[in-house]
């Protein structure tokens, strides 16, 4: 796509605001650009995938983006994400992994237990599951990784979980594309429901830090962390 198609592209999407820069950057980077916004997602779980891939969905009904790309580049940003975080929890194993995220204040530390947790009590197939459950899709990579899980299984795993959350995401933005003449009208909403999406997300990161502070960390979950420690010796 040339530059004046894009700025031309820009000026047509009709959003303003966080959504209008949202999808500024999809129409001028194309498909790969929701590749771009989900490895970051992968990183930085409170920026979350439930609004990047259906708005994603939802701007391929313009023409501009193709759909099975959409796919392909998030399933694959998804799986890059998930491999470096794979490589730090075998790095530097599960307990430290879970202090040096937990100490950057973009993650949760009950979430990064909640994961450590599921992994010890039901073994490698939390990393399919989890790829579809939030809070958790990312961070499990993490004591599959200190486990040594089996890389080739820890991709295909990966792979199959992420492809199946991105199209069921994408699909639901792009079946409301369709109806895009329809929507025209409540384009002006998108950004207050965003905002308030964000502001939600972040008021419950506040009480959840502020819960954690009070409350000792539980001797389920360091024995998880330190479990999943010793199947790397």
């Amino acid at each position: 796509m040339s530059p004046a198609t894009a700025i031309a592209t820009n000026a047509d999407h009709g959003f303003t605001g966080l959504t209008g820069f949202a999808a500024d950057i999809l129409t001028a980077l194309g498909d790969i650009g929701v590749g771009v916004l989900v490895f970051v997602e992968v990183l930085i779980p409170p920026i979350p995938s439930e609004v990047i891939l259906p708005f994603a969905g939802y701007l391929s009904q313009s023409g501009e983006l193709n759909l099975g790309w959409l796919i392909v580049w998030s399933t694959a940003a998804s799986w890059i994400g998930a491999m470096l975080l794979y490589w730090l929890g075998a790095a530097i194993g599960m307990e430290r992994a879970i202090r040096l995220l937990a100490a950057t204040r973009l993650v949760s530390r009950s979430d990064l237990d909640r994961g450590s947790h599921w992994f010890a009590r039901s073994g490698a197939w939390t990393v399919l599951v989890g790829r579809m459950v939030p809070g958790v899709r990312s961070l499990i990579s993490i004591p599959a990784g200190a486990s040594r899980m089996g890389l080739v299984r820890f991709s295909v795993y990966t792979i199959i979980g992420s492809g199946i959350w991105n199209a069921m995401l994408i699909g639901v933005g792009a079946a409301l594309g369709t109806q895009h003449e329809k929507l025209e009208h409540s384009l002006g909403y998108v950004d207050a429901v965003v905002y308030t999406a964000i502001a939600v997300a972040l008021v419950v990161l506040v009480i959840r830090r502020v819960r954690e502070a009070r409350t000792p960390r539980s001797r389920g979950a360091r024995a998880d962390a330190a479990a999943i420690d010793r199947m790397s010796d």
